[in-house]
């Protein structure tokens, strides 16, 4: 029987679109989906679900597909656009301000930051969900690290965090996996644009306990708030409540080790994460 392409549905999403553009460029090409998959380095299956809209195109692909089919930054533009469709209304309008902010603070209470997160961690995370499949997973987290592309840029924001201490010693993903994502923290400790503290259990309660915080400062000097819930979150513009929110972060600030000790302790607890990783490993 002869192979018969899934019809695709482009004006369905921008992921959708970006699928049937591949699959438009290379059947102009002339190329296979074996063929293509060693141009651009992945493999037939995943191209073939990007094209259907199955799968979320990995970070590296746009660019490859650019210059496999010499389209510029086509592919690249229609990324920018599918990678924001994954996420819930109110995240997706939060990554928008987040794309464009000139600080980032971040106060995290259970999980690492998202902005901050390792590839294994971050699969690890998202793999706590029941019933969810390795395919959700894996589009989960590419759309993870696609957030971190800006801190890397050649113009990154001023980015801040305050974690608790929690969020150090629960070995999400096992100790390997943890020592791996503590060895990422202990780099952004301090540096020319990032600064991560640690809000000490000593210090004891505190106002953020029930969730996560996010403070964006964009180019015009406005600020939006994100307090993030477990199944959703809320993204405050009114200047009253995120003034509220500031007010609290600063404080919790204050309260936080200064880098230099929230780099001692992150590096202890590498010690014994790596004192617990099998020496076959």
């Amino acid at each position: 029987m002869k192979y018969a392409p899934k019809i695709l549905t482009p004006y369905v999403s921008a992921r959708h679109y970006f699928g049937s553009e591949q699959r438009r460029h290379r059947e102009v090409a002339k190329l296979s989906l074996v063929q293509l998959a060693d141009i651009v380095n992945s493999s037939k299956s995943n191209l073939a679900r990007v094209e259907t809209a199955e799968l979320m195109p990995p970070p590296e692909l746009p660019a490859a597909l650019d210059a496999a089919f010499g389209t510029g930054e086509h592919f690249h533009g229609l990324y920018q656009l599918a990678k924001k469709e994954i996420h819930p209304d109110e995240f997706r309008r939060y990554m928008d301000f987040e794309s464009r902010a000139d600080v980032i603070e971040d106060f995290a209470t259970n999980v690492v930051p998202g902005l901050l997160q390792t590839k294994a961690y971050a699969q690890a995370f998202f793999s706590c969900a029941p019933g969810v499949t390795p395919e959700l997973v894996e589009e989960r987290v590419q759309a993870r690290l696609s957030r971190q592309d800006r801190l890397w840029s050649a113009e990154p924001p001023r980015y801040s965090a305050i974690l608790d201490e929690a969020i150090l010693h629960r070995p999400v993903g096992g100790h390997q996996v943890m020592h791996g994502q503590l060895s990422t923290l202990l780099a952004l400790v301090d540096t020319p644009h990032t600064m991560i503290q640690v809000l000490p259990f000593a210090h004891g309660g505190y106002a953020l306990m029930e969730g996560p915080l996010k403070l964006l400062t964009l180019a015009d000097g406005r600020q939006v708030a994100y307090e993030e819930g477990r199944m959703s979150g809320d993204l405050l513009e009114v200047r009253a409540d995120v003034a509220q929110r500031r007010a609290t972060y600063d404080s919790l600030r204050a309260y936080a080790l200064p880098p230099r000790d929230s780099a001692s302790l992150i590096r202890n607890l590498m010690e014994r994460y790596e004192q617990c990783v099998p020496a076959s490993t």
